[in-house]
């Protein structure tokens, strides 16, 4: 059986950077090990698998080489890239997935895609689990978390960027992932509100490039404290990504940019 699939750079406009995520469009779904064993051969951060259903509603799943993730944000935007280049006169779609519900995806001015996400602003963490302290290289100076991550607040960027992380510690907190954060404030990153990083040892990875699911809760954290509902925010991985904010209620709109990589073939057996 032949498959085609996509490989998409989200979360920037040049090639090389942002966040890759396959894509793969079946008209009924693989099994779940074939599906898992796709992403772990891709070995990028996701592969998004996307079925239609009779509805014109686009149900999607997202696997890690690891693990079926419940939300993926940059796969996400891949996918609706993919579609509308495929459906050059659609200007809105529907996503369905079981953990965050259903998703308006639509196709901007600007040229960028929106998403329409969840609100899912963490709360703080006064008892501070032991393997988050002792896994990071500089001491949080505040902790949050909600359903997916913990999220530590920094006060500088240069503590972002330089904290050293130990990931076999870092495991111990599954399901738990961890996201370094702090307001931009030096010359470097004048154009964004809040930089972060994304580790996720126990679900996917080492660093994940740019993680469009992770700012469902940066943006209504950083919202709060800056005063502020519609953010630009930079995860600041070796590839680097920029990702655009909107928090309005319990929801949270972010957008991107997205650019090809690669089409082509694989050949699979069902």
């Amino acid at each position: 059986m032949q498959l085609e699939i996509n490989v998409i750079d989200a979360f920037t406009d040049t090639v090389f950077k942002g966040n890759s995520a396959a894509v793969i469009i079946t008209d009924k779904w693989l099994n779940d090990n074939l599906m898992q064993s796709i992403a772990s051969e891709n070995n990028l951060s996701e592969t998004a698998f996307i079925v239609a259903d009779d509805n014109g509603v686009y149900h999607i799943r997202w696997f890690s080489p690891l693990t079926e993730i419940d939300f993926c944000g940059h796969a996400t935007l891949a996918a609706a890239f993919v579609l509308f280049n495929k459906n050059s006169n659609v200007q809105s779609i529907k996503f369905l997935a079981k953990a965050v519900g259903t998703m308006t995806i639509v196709q901007t001015e600007s040229g960028k895609i929106q998403m329409d996400f969840p609100n899912r602003k963490p709360e703080k963490v006064d008892d501070i689990p032991d393997s988050l302290l002792f896994s990071l290289s500089i001491a949080p100076a505040k902790v949050y978390r909600n359903a997916q991550a913990y999220f530590v607040i920094y006060d500088s960027e240069s503590d972002v960027l330089n904290v050293v992380r130990d990931n076999e510690k870092l495991k111990q907190l599954a399901p738990y992932d961890v996201v370094v954060t702090c307001e931009a404030t030096s010359e470097k990153y004048h154009n964004y509100d809040f930089v972060s990083r994304y580790f996720w040892p126990a679900n996917g990875g080492d660093e994940d490039p740019v993680t469009g699911s992770i700012h469902t809760g940066l943006a209504p954290l950083w919202a709060e404290h800056l005063a502020k509902n519609e953010l630009v925010a930079y995860q600041a991985s070796s590839r680097g990504g920029v990702l655009d904010c909107i928090v309005t209620g319990d929801r949270v709109l972010i957008s991107g940019n997205a650019v090809p990589y690669l089409t082509g073939f694989i050949t699979v057996e069902e």
